[in-house]
């Protein structure tokens, strides 16, 4: 047979999940970070208590969690940040940690919510880190993810196994940060002017949750928080992945359909 007539086999292409997890954990590798995972099946205690999580938390009921049957005080775990636990306990710091993994939300499924979905969960604990630090790591962060002129800015929040929280937005990487700039603008927007539809001509985009570590946190996994100190942080990957890549519906990266995985 001529070779020429010889039909090619396809090439693979990974997910842009996958693509999206190896350039996160490869930027932080090189700023000195350990990548460490953990069980995707986790006790009450590593999920909720540890992290200074209250009894009668709403992110407990049946709602969010799904607790296994049969198996007592057992969960699918809801975020990455157990691992953080189980590493502080077996290791003494100063350290700096990166965890990527699926996690499990029992809700209801849509465009922008799954049962499940992947996170990056971030911890550095070491003597006097000071949300300074937080910041200047994520800046450097963003910069290699999305570019030189990626900026970021902090918005107080709440969550149980920080204090102070944070919620962290990232400068549009479609307008570069710009919001209102026609010449980079695909329609018009629902107020009538030109502008970005990514960030909805706001220039910033909210990509995650940080703060410093509670003191609690730091005390049950045997850290003295007078000596020590901390910051965490987590991002939901598939959402990075939909801005990145324009993908609208978060349901098509876990559909299975070859015309996804097959653009990237």
């Amino acid at each position: 047979m001529d070779k020429s007539q010889e039909q090619k086999t396809p090439k693979g292409h990974l997910h842009p999940i996958t693509t999206t997890i190896r350039d996160v954990v490869s930027i932080f590798g090189e700023m000195g970070f350990t990548v460490v995972e953990g069980p995707e099946i986790e006790s009450e205690y590593y999920n909720f208590d540890a992290l200074n999580v209250p009894k009668d938390h709403p992110s407990r009921d049946m709602q969010d969690t799904f607790w296994l049957e049969g198996v007592k005080e057992t969960v699918l775990r809801t975020h990455t940040s157990a691992v953080q636990v189980h590493y502080m306990e077996q290791h003494k710091p100063p350290f700096a940690i990166v965890v990527p993994g699926r996690v499990f939300r029992h809700e209801a499924t849509d465009a922008t919510h799954e049962v499940q979905f992947y996170q990056i969960e971030g911890l550095v604990v070491g003597e006097d880190i000071t949300l300074a630090h937080l910041k200047g790591t994520l800046e450097l962060f963003f910069k290699k993810l999305f570019g030189e002129k990626s900026r970021i800015r902090f918005r107080p929040s709440f969550f149980p196994f920080v204090e102070p929280g944070v919620e962290i937005d990232v400068s549009c990487f479609k307008c570069d940060g710009e919001g209102l700039n026609p010449a980079k603008q695909e329609r018009p927007t629902a107020a009538g002017g030109l502008g970005c539809n990514l960030c909805k001509r706001t220039g910033f985009i909210e990509v995650m949750g940080a703060g410093m570590v509670h003191p609690n946190v730091l005390k049950n996994a045997g850290i003295d928080p007078r000596t020590w100190r901390g910051f965490a942080f987590g991002m939901g990957v598939d959402r990075l992945v939909m801005l990145k890549y324009g993908i609208d519906d978060v349901r098509l990266l876990y559909a299975g359909d070859l015309r996804l995985v097959d653009q990237f």
